[in-house]
Formats: C-alpha cells, sequence, structure tokens
C-alpha cells in the first residue's frame, strides 16, 4: 500500500507539472508543484482577527462555523497563523506553545479534518535563536545545529534573532526535512512561510536557498502541503517563487493596525493592491497564484470598509485569481458580508484561474479585463475616486469586434445585447463585474 501511495504521488505530480509547464508560457523551468489542487486555496487565516490570542478552542470554533456556512462554497483552508509556537523541541524543530495547546497540533488538525477541511500552520525560515542556544541535534543525522550555521546572517527578514543555514553543510537539506516531516506528521496541509526575502520585512535576508530546500522536503514528506510565501516578495526573483513555490505575497499586511479603527483601509491598503498586481500577472498560473492577502470581509463595520469597498476588495481578488482567505471572525458573519463571499458566480471567476489586467491606469475610472480563451470575457469597472464618476468600456478596446451579451455577476442579473460599449456610474470606490460573451 505504501509503495501505490508514493507511485500514486508522482503521477500526480508529474501530470501536474505538466499542466503548469503548458498553461503558462513563461514558465520555463518549472518544478513539481506541491498540491494537487490547481486552483487557488479558499479558506481563512487566524491573523487578521485572532492575531496571536489563537488555542486549539478558537482554532476548532472557527472551523466549526466555517463548516455551517461557507465549506459548501468551496472554502475549506482553516490556515493557523503566528502565535501557535514557543520554543524548540529536542531537535532544534519550532514546537507548540502548551498553554494554548495542551494535547499537542495534530488534534486540532484531526478536528478540521474531521469536517472536512485542510490545516494550515505557519513558520519563519531559519534556525530558531533556542535551537542555536541549545546546539539542538538534527534528527537523524549525527550533526548538531553548530555545524549547519552560517555565521553572522539572518535568518529571516523579521529580526527574531534567527540564523540562516549554511546549506553547504552536511545536515542542513536533512534540518528542514525533519520540520516538514513533523508537520506532515501532525496532519499539515498548508505552510505559510513569512519574512520570506529578498523582499519585505525589517532586515534584508536571502531565503531562496530555504525556498528550494523546503518545497524539496515537502514533496518527500508524500504529503501535498501548500507552500505559501510571506509577505512583500522581491518581483526580481519573482521566477524563484513561481517555480518552488504556490504562492507570494505581492505587498505588505492588508491589516493597518493601529492607523485605522477597522481590520483595513481602502485607501491605506486595499487600493495599493491596484498599483501592484499588475506585473506580477504574467507568473500567476495553474498551482502558483498572486497573493494579495486576506480577505476582510464578512464582520461588518468590523472590517473598515464600506459596502462598495468590501464589494471592490473581493472583485479584484477574484479577477485576479488571487488566494480566497478570509481574515475575519468566521463566529460573528454579518449578513451583507456573508452575501458578498458566497457570491458563487464571483467565486467561479476567481477559481477560474485567469488573472485580469487593466485597460489603463492613466485615471481612477479603470476597466480590467481577462480572456477566458472560451468566447467569454470577465470584466471589471472600478471607481477608485473619492467621488461618483462613470466607468466606460469599448469591446473593441478587448480585442473584439462585435457585440456582445453581459451579465452583471454581483447582482446575477443578465443585462442582454451591448452593441459596441459599456458604462456604469459608480459610487466612491465601487465597482462592477461583468462577464461578456461575443455573439
Amino acid at each position: 500500500m505504501a509503495q501505490y501511495s508514493i507511485l500514486l504521488r508522482t503521477v500526480v505530480v508529474f501530470m501536474v507539472t505538466l499542466a503548469t509547464v503548458f498553461s503558462r508560457g513563461n514558465l520555463v523551468h518549472a518544478a513539481p508543484v506541491l498540491s494537487p489542487d490547481l486552483r487557488p486555496p479558499m479558506g481563512w487565516s487566524s491573523w487578521s482577527s485572532l492575531r496571536g490570542k489563537i488555542n486549539a478552542t478558537s482554532i476548532k470554533a472557527q472551523s466549526l462555523a466555517m463548516n455551517k456556512s461557507l465549506q459548501k462554497y468551496g472554502y475549506e483552508y482553516i490556515n493557523m497563523d503566528a502565535g501557535w509556537y514557543s520554543g524548540v523541541d529536542d531537535y532544534g524543530r519550532t514546537t507548540w506553545d502548551s498553554k494554548k495547546f495542551p494535547d499537542g497540533i495534530a488534534p486540532v488538525a484531526q478536528y478540521v479534518h474531521s469536517l472536512g477541511q485542510k490545516f494550515g500552520i505557519y513558520l519563519v525560515p531559519g534556525i530558531p535563536a533556542a535551537a542555536v542556544a541549545a546546539n539542538s541535534p538534527i534528527k537523524g543525522t549525527r550533526y548538531r545545529i553548530s555545524d549547519i550555521v552560517a555565521p553572522n546572517l539572518p535568518g529571516n527578514t523579521a529580526n527574531d534573532s534567527s540564523a540562516a543555514i549554511d546549506y553547504t553543510k552536511p545536515g542542513a537539506a536533512a534540518y528542514v526535512q525533519s520540520q516538514a516531516d513533523l508537520f506532515a506528521s501532525w496532519g499539515v496541509d498548508y505552510i505559510k512561510m513569512d519574512f520570506v526575502g529578498p523582499g519585505g520585512g525589517r532586515i534584508a535576508a536571502d531565503n531562496r536557498a530555504d525556498i528550494e530546500h523546503w518545497h524539496q522536503a515537502i514533496l518527500n514528506t508524500n504529503r501535498f502541503m501548500y507552500l505559501g510565501l510571506s509577505n512583500s516578495l522581491s518581483f526580481a526573483n519573482a521566477a524563484t517563487w513561481q517555480r518552488y513555490s504556490n504562492g507570494w505575497r505581492i505587498d505588505g499586511d492588508i491589516e493597518c493596525y493601529s492607523h485605522c479603527t477597522g481590520l483595513t483601509n481602502f485607501t491605506v491598503r486595499v487600493a495599493l493592491r491596484f498599483a501592484d498586481v499588475p506585473k506580477w500577472v504574467p507568473f500567476a498560473g495553474p498551482g502558483h497564484w498572486n497573493d494579495l492577502d486576506s480577505i476582510e470581509v464578512g464582520n461588518g463595520a468590523a472590517d473598515g470598509l464600506t459596502p462598495d469597498e468590501r464589494q471592490t476588495m473581493l472583485t479584484l481578488w477574484s479577477i485576479e485569481s488571487a488566494p480566497l482567505l478570509l481574515g475575519i471572525d468566521l463566529t460573528k458573519l454579518d449578513p451583507l458580508g456573508l452575501e458578498l463571499i458566497t457570491n458563487s458566480e464571483v467565486i467561479a471567476v476567481d477559481q477560474s484561474g485567469h488573472p485580469a489586467l487593466p485597460l489603463s491606469q492613466a485615471t481612477k475610472q479603470q476597466v480590467w479585463f481577462s480572456n477566458n480563451q472560451d468566447g467569454s470575457y470577465t470584466v471589471a469597472l472600478f471607481n477608485l475616486a473619492d467621488i461618483t464618476a462613470t466607468v466606460a468600456v469599448s469591446w473593441k478596446d478587448l480585442g473584439i469586434t462585435g457585440p456582445v451579451t453581459a451579465r452583471n455577476l454581483w447582482t446575477h442579473t443578465d443585462l442582454g445585447r451591448q452593441p459596441a460599449n459599456y458604462s456604469a456610474s459608480l459610487g466612491p470606490h465601487a465597482s462592477q463585474l461583468l462577464r461578456i460573451v461575443e455573439l
């Protein structure tokens, strides 16, 4: 049975790799992908609403809430962000906070799995300071942490006193493998690797070798685990992120913390994604997605967004086929938020995997579109201005020579035949999402 499982995984990985190679012309040197599901992930992440105040009880409560209200729409990941760990185990690997998780992580993952969901966890690259101080042995080898430390180099961009790994040293790959094996034994399905450099963070670090080794270590576990990278990843290294991970954060945190009253703010945080995502579009494709961070829609005024801004946030994420990972408290869903995040036609746009590009960004009235390669197009109209304005699109600008039929996906309304163009008056930060079909 074990041999059959390994063979099956090998076949699936090979087929997924072929699908990825042939789906996007820019992906020349494809590595095997880490998940059999090529679509953007959907689910929930703990950071925005719970921050470090997580424990076994709170994670299970979010899992149950998602099962009751959202799972049937495709939401499946319960991702536990920072705040779960405390110190290291006997082999220098990050381990759980026993006060928050008295029975460990595996029982929490088992609960999530029992509801038909997938379980995610959070980590940063490098060697924890506690493991360096203890000079821990590396599981399965005769080496210790001191044998693999890269002197005077930070382990990640967080400035958390972690040490970098020297992958030319024996035992280095085994150390990463031991952590990946531990996660696999717990039942982890998703790894968020934070403070990856080159990119954002507090200090400069280069974690490209870490991500390559984590990619291989995950494959070696014979367990599919999605590998998502955070945050503000370097665009100059986009090909590396594409080759060795399933997704990468193109910007900093969506949360504005003390800078505003809600979870986020449209002008301060959400609007940045409109400016930054277009250059990343060529790198997105099946199994590899541009991550715009958590969706802050579902908790009413606590979101920090107006109703129009909530719809616009979801519209951008969906047309970019970005991960739909909710950052809100799932036990406190409001009616409008629930209606927005469960719109099946909008979710279908996200899951179809055709990232959109803007026709122009010369003004704050913008039209973004993608060719779905089946005679249909997804068209989004955005008014990013602070006052009401008209947003118009001419079909010829999309390369369409004749009339179309149009459908408003947010209202589930057929708009009928549209001969040459379409326009809409949109309020501040409002949007429309259309599916048009050539006649």
